[in-house]
């Protein structure tokens, strides 16, 4: 009698069992998916503090689940880091591409970077916020420092390459220190301007926007430019 199985036997043999581990991995990265929408969503509406245990309850499971799948609160913020980043980094390089001058691409690229981390500055501080220490449990040296550090190498890239081509050759010493420096002065007065309470003397997100990429262009002072 044969008894040799078929290659691709549902009930049993290699492809079924990788089969299985296929739908299982595929179930994980779904689920995955589906708490750090929930988390985003939850750090929006309770704030960037929320603990761990606050999280899973407006996700309406228990906390157990995101320890098990992102390690401890670190890891969560590393997550919906890389979500956010990546989310801003497209919108940041869409606005880009539209630009016809230097100066529009930065203009670009600063509006769309404040009005993103406009949108939920509770997610946005969530995610670039440096931990010390997480009292959920779990030690958290820098929380989102991966997918922060290439989002910020990824924005300077994207400033220095329009500069290069104006500047033209021989200013590649200028070019090298310039990208880093603007990224730390955006990054610097964008989050003092989401973090400072509305009133009449608070520029609104154009008006900010413009003011940095002036900054970025021309100094504080032009007129100083002449003074020897």
């Amino acid at each position: 009698m044969n008894t040799r199985q078929t290659d691709g036997d549902p009930l049993s043999g290699p492809a079924a069992v990788d089969g299985r581990a296929s739908r299982w991995q595929s179930h994980r990265e779904e689920r995955r998916r589906e708490l750090i929408k929930s988390a985003r969503r939850a750090v929006h509406a309770l704030g960037s503090d929320a603990s761990m245990e606050d999280i899973a309850t407006a996700a309406g499971t228990s906390k157990s689940v995101f320890y098990r799948y992102f390690g401890d609160k670190a890891g969560l913020q590393q997550a919906v880091g890389e979500v956010v980043l990546s989310q801003m980094q497209r919108r940041i390089r869409e606005a880009a591409q539209s630009a016809k001058t230097p100066r529009e691409g930065l203009f670009a690229m600063v509006s769309a970077y404040l009005q993103m981390a406009e949108t939920s500055p509770n997610v946005y501080t969530f995610v670039t916020r440096y931990s010390a220490g997480d009292p959920d449990g779990g030690p958290t040296a820098i929380a989102t420092a991966g997918a922060l550090g290439h989002f910020f190498d990824s924005i300077a890239d994207m400033i220095a390459r329009p500069m290069r081509a104006h500047l033209g050759e021989g200013k590649e010493a200028v070019i090298g220190y310039w990208p880093n420096a603007a990224i730390g002065l955006v990054r610097n007065a964008g989050e003092q301007w989401l973090a400072s309470p509305d009133s009449p003397a608070k520029p609104d997100q154009e008006t900010m926007a413009r003011q940095i990429t002036a900054w970025l262009c021309v100094g504080i002072a032009p007129e100083l430019n002449d003074v020897q």
